[in-house]
């Protein structure tokens, strides 16, 4: 009878390791990017999107995608600024947890008031915002330039 499966130092499972190693010495900051970038073009489309046809834009906002307490004009005006300085934010790295912050909180208003049957979409935008509101922009961000600043003065 033999013993456990040992791993040899060439084969598949070799290779394997060899790969995870790899990808375990990606600096946490390339996914981190990855994430500030995918969630703020999505953003920066909806912005883009909202301004070539404001006219058509309020029109949604009165039918489509009203919400309690807010007038479609003044939610308009608040969802495109957003959706302008939110992405500018985290591109930057700039203030990120509070865009993220944000921007998680208009993707719940969304979510509750305007399209409750499309959670697999909005936990695609909430999942990178909540990692980045309780994680951090990560090290190649401003905010990570200026707590090194602070924390080099203390």
């Amino acid at each position: 009878m033999t013993g456990p499966i040992q791993a040899h130092s060439s084969g598949p499972l070799a290779l394997c390791r060899s790969v995870i190693a790899m990808l375990e010495n990606i600096p946490v900051a390339v996914p981190e990017l990855g994430l500030r970038l995918g969630v703020s073009l999505m953003f920066f489309r909806s912005f883009l999107t909202k301004v070539a046809s404001w006219d058509t834009t309020i029109l949604l906002f009165e039918n489509e995608y009203a919400v309690p307490l807010l007038l479609p004009g003044v939610a308009a005006v608040l969802a495109a600024s957003l959706e302008l300085i939110g992405p500018i934010m985290l591109v930057l790295g700039f203030g990120a947890r509070l865009a993220a912050a944000a921007m998680l909180g208009m993707t719940l208003v969304i979510q509750v008031f305007v399209y409750p049957a499309s959670y697999p979409d909005h936990l695609l935008w909430a999942g990178p915002l909540l990692y980045l509101l309780l994680r951090g922009p990560g090290a190649w961000s401003v905010d990570a330039r200026i707590r090194a600043a602070f924390d080099r003065r203390s």
